[in-house]
């Protein structure tokens, strides 16, 4: 399927590893321009290289930093002023129990995972609707669906943006730029392996024996392919995708039990 967007530029948050990269890559495919961002250095030129090898005629920019940071935004937006595809991500805030987390905490959850998005949304979305286009796709979690208690940073800071997103998707659309999120559940990246960890650790058993048996307990019997995400994400972005706006898209395996 050609998506037509071949030629357009996008700005992909977080992606030399993981949901990131896999949308800076389905993307690729497609013929767009992608800049990416990450605070790894040697991650993200390896991811850049891969891309350029896979699609030489995509112009492939690299930004170190952390796109958390008004310094990490600036940067970003430097190398991709006019984006028309913007891809919100950056990682999650660790688990735990809330009565441990202090101001401090909450405040770098909700700066990561809410204010940053915000961020850079102001800062791209009248380009967008000058040009009359625009796609704008925020990576969440399935956590706003159906929380995960010891992800409370998690769920509150992304809750937050939802609302945030639901309020200004139905304004932007008239002028073919669309807002959306797309909601991950257990996805087999560096993210489920860690919070695994964090899991195994506390029932005393190993990190294995925790992912065998979340792959197992959801109904598709195994974690999502990141690559089935990445491609979800182009969709989105898709020129014919413009009648879509302020959803959020479960990619789940169909573990959310509910009709909505």
């Amino acid at each position: 399927m050609d998506l037509g967007i071949k030629g357009r530029h996008a700005l992909v948050c977080a992606s030399s590893k993981g949901l990131g990269r896999a949308c800076a890559v389905a993307l690729a495919a497609e013929g767009v321009h992608v800049t990416l961002t990450a605070r790894g250095a040697e991650a993200l030129a390896s991811t850049a290289a891969e891309i350029r090898k896979a699609y030489p005629g995509v112009e492939v920019k690299e930004v170190v930093g952390d796109i958390t940071t008004l310094a990490g935004r600036t940067d970003a937006l430097k190398a991709c002023p006019n984006p028309d595809i913007l891809v919100n991500n950056a990682g999650g805030p660790p688990p735990g129990d809330f009565r441990n987390w202090t101001r401090d905490d909450w405040i770098k959850a909700l700066d990561a995972n809410m204010l940053t998005p915000i961020e850079l949304i102001k800062a791209t979305v009248d380009g967008m609707i000058a040009r009359k286009f625009g796609r704008i796709v925020n990576i969440t979690s399935a956590a706003v669906k159906a929380p995960i208690d010891v992800l409370g940073l998690s769920n509150g800071a992304r809750s937050g943006l939802t609302g945030f997103v639901a309020g200004i998707a139905r304004k932007t659309v008239r002028d073919n730029v669309t807002i959306n999120s797309l909601l991950p559940g257990p996805f087999n990246t560096d993210r489920i392996r860690n919070v695994s960890a964090g899991q195994a650790k506390a029932a005393g058993v190993t990190t294995e024996e925790i992912m065998q048996k979340r792959a197992s307990e959801n109904p598709a019997g195994r974690f999502g392919d990141p690559e089935e995400f990445g491609l979800a994400c182009a969709f989105l972005c898709g020129a014919k995708a413009g009648f879509i706006t302020g959803q959020n898209i479960l990619l789940d395996g169909g573990a959310f039990p509910g009709t909505m």
